[in-house]
């Protein structure tokens, strides 16, 4: 796919961008010509990115930040402004699956963690961002969700039901937004081999016809990532997209 170019003039923002998912969506945006914001908690991570981005002769910065602290997020966003002039791009990319086991075996505060980062971190990111596009009259957010989202499975309940929560607020988002020419969509990766999910074979059996389905690296993910981000201002909205076989 050749993308040199798609998003030259745009600026582009994702969390969690020092590995996995994030990282492969932040390096594909530069090769499209984009200026990139490479950010999580893990400097030593985003500042990796952000130089095999320089070296291949794109353009980005690392910038940390706690997608659960306002105080981290508005600062970081405040830095990308003063240095890459705006945020045309939004890639809530930021989560943790901290909590695999049954409800009643589970621990509260696993548990918690990962509402906290993966939805109220997602709601910060976007409190943190929107009202700069709306100042500007035009953006593309992209959360990046899940098929747990839509559908439960046994002993990932935390990471479901963050999830869900997730897919409600891109909803709300993408009708709140929509007169300020922003869309707000979901990219539903299905099963990727990154750090979080190294060991995919725990996933068998747990969820309706895993076995069957297209286990992808993350650089898989991209070509949706760049669809998405390369709409016009009128484009799709409020919808989910879908890289699994089939999504419940």
């Amino acid at each position: 796919m050749d993308i040199q170019a798609l998003l030259s003039g745009k600026s582009a923002l994702i969390t969690g961008a020092g590995r996995g998912i994030g990282k492969a969506i932040a390096i594909a945006y530069a090769q499209a010509g984009a200026a990139v914001c490479c950010s999580a908690r893990s400097v030593d991570e985003i500042q990796e990115t952000a130089q095999e981005i320089t070296l291949a002769g794109g353009k980005a910065i690392a910038i940390p930040a706690d997608v659960t602290q306002m105080e981290s997020l508005n600062a970081m966003v405040a830095q990308m402004l003063a240095e890459l002039g705006g945020i045309d791009i939004l890639v809530i990319n930021a989560g943790v699956n901290l909590d695999r086991k049954p409800v009643v075996e589970s621990n509260p505060e696993d548990w918690r963690a990962v509402i906290e980062i993966n939805l109220l971190g997602a709601y910060n990111t976007a409190l943190a961002v929107a009202p700069h596009m709306v100042q500007r009259g035009s953006g593309k957010i992209i959360t990046i969700g899940s098929g747990l989202g839509h559908h439960g499975a046994p002993a990932l309940s935390a990471y479901a039901c963050s999830k869900a929560g997730l897919w409600m607020l891109t909803q709300i988002l993408s009708e709140e937004l929509r007169p300020h020419k922003i869309s707000v969509n979901e990219l539903i990766p299905g099963p990727v081999i990154t750090a979080m999910n190294a060991n995919l074979s725990e996933w068998s059996g747990q969820i309706p016809d895993f076995d069957s389905e297209w286990i992808k690296m993350p650089e898989d993910v991209v070509p949706m990532a760049i669809f998405l981000a390369t709409q016009p201002d009128f484009g799709p909205t409020g919808q989910s997209f879908s890289l699994l076989r089939r999504l419940c």
